[in-house]
């Protein structure tokens, strides 16, 4: 399963216990391919990186050698597409969530590239890699005394409209500011003047991009919110997702019997039928995150998009810190 450990020997010949995940997350805590790109395909040649937990300050190490997909999170993979050759060599089985918001005018994630550079990115990543392998992700929607359901339902459609033939889904999540004491305190050192999210606001924008959808004709989904948008055809997504996997990478056998798919074969009267045996719910996310588990190999204040909502960053000040001290030496077991 994937938590087993083996032992494994670092580069300078110690023998450590290490995690041996079949899946790799990559990453929640940081955006590793618009930024860690040459220290991600290093490690994974050397064949394991030294993780710290965030919670304990514990370290452990994780190898690759069991890995069969590895799930990439980014706002801009731009400078990572240099890799994707590599990538297809090397690594068995992968796919993108790719953020792409529309914050420009105010600015809340300065360090992006244009929203017009975004998208342009993105269809290029969905060529090289086909539409599945690319889910557009509106995360975080947020309100604002200027920002109205109206006006990012607009911003949504304006991008949806350029991007909708290069995915087939559109994943997106109403910013949790109570829960997340970083984003609220992010926010508030910013002076941003945002609204926090009711069901009512919550059902309104669901109506509204469920209308706008029948354009697209997207898969729609909310990603770790509790409300049931089932009505309006919005479903709670997986990021993490088996069922993906199992619709493009079920050449995978590995990777298939991890994931507990059974294949009940086709007869006269019916079609093959896919059986999931196992429950690989994450049970270390929240409760409504309907991801599978998976090993993330980033780390928290690591990340200079610098988002004024960040959940993963203490302040933008410690994430440039770790940043330049990566730049100056990109060889390390850790991003950190």
């Amino acid at each position: 399963m994937q938590n087993k450990k083996q032992i494994i020997t670092l580069q300078d010949g110690l023998k450590v216990e290490a995690q041996v995940p079949i899946i790799i997350s990559a990453s929640r805590s940081t955006d590793i391919p618009a930024f860690y790109s040459d220290w991600f395909v290093s490690r994974w040649e050397k064949g394991y990186i030294k993780w710290t937990n965030p919670f304990n300050g514990q370290p452990l190490y994780v190898s690759f050698k069991n890995a069969r997909c590895v799930v990439f999170w980014t706002k801009n993979p731009k400078t990572f597409m240099k890799h994707l050759d590599w990538c297809d060599k090397n690594i068995p089985n992968y796919y993108f969530q790719f953020s792409l918001n529309d914050y420009d005018k105010e600015k809340y994630e300065a360090k992006v590239p244009s929203v017009e550079s975004r998208i342009k990115t993105f269809k290029e990543l969905s060529q090289r890699l086909g539409k599945k392998r690319v889910v557009w992700r509106y995360d975080p929607l947020i309100l604002t005394k200027d920002i109205d359901v109206n006006e990012l339902l607009r911003r949504v459609e304006n991008i949806g409209n350029q991007i909708y033939e290069f995915t087939e889904k559109l994943v997106f999540s109403f910013v949790d500011i109570s829960i997340y004491k970083k984003v609220q305190s992010n926010l508030n050192k910013e002076n941003v003047p945002y609204i926090e999210w009711t069901e009512e606001l919550m059902e309104k924008f669901a109506n509204g991009i469920s209308k706008i959808n029948k354009t697209w004709n997207l898969k729609l989904g909310t990603c770790s919110e509790k409300i049931d948008l089932e009505k309006y055809q919005i479903t709670h997504n997986r990021c993490i997702d088996d069922d993906l996997m199992i619709d493009i990478f079920s050449q995978d056998s590995e990777l298939m019997d991890f994931l507990g798919v059974e294949i009940k074969q086709a007869d006269l009267f019916s079609d093959d039928e896919i059986i999931k045996t196992r429950n690989l719910k994450d049970k270390g996310q929240r409760e409504d995150c309907g991801c599978i588990m998976a090993k993330d190999i980033g780390a928290y204040n690591t990340c200079p998009h610098e988002c004024n909502y960040c959940y993963a960053n203490a302040s933008k000040d410690i994430a440039k810190k770790n940043y330049q001290n990566y730049l100056n030496d990109k060889n390390k077991e850790s991003i950190v």
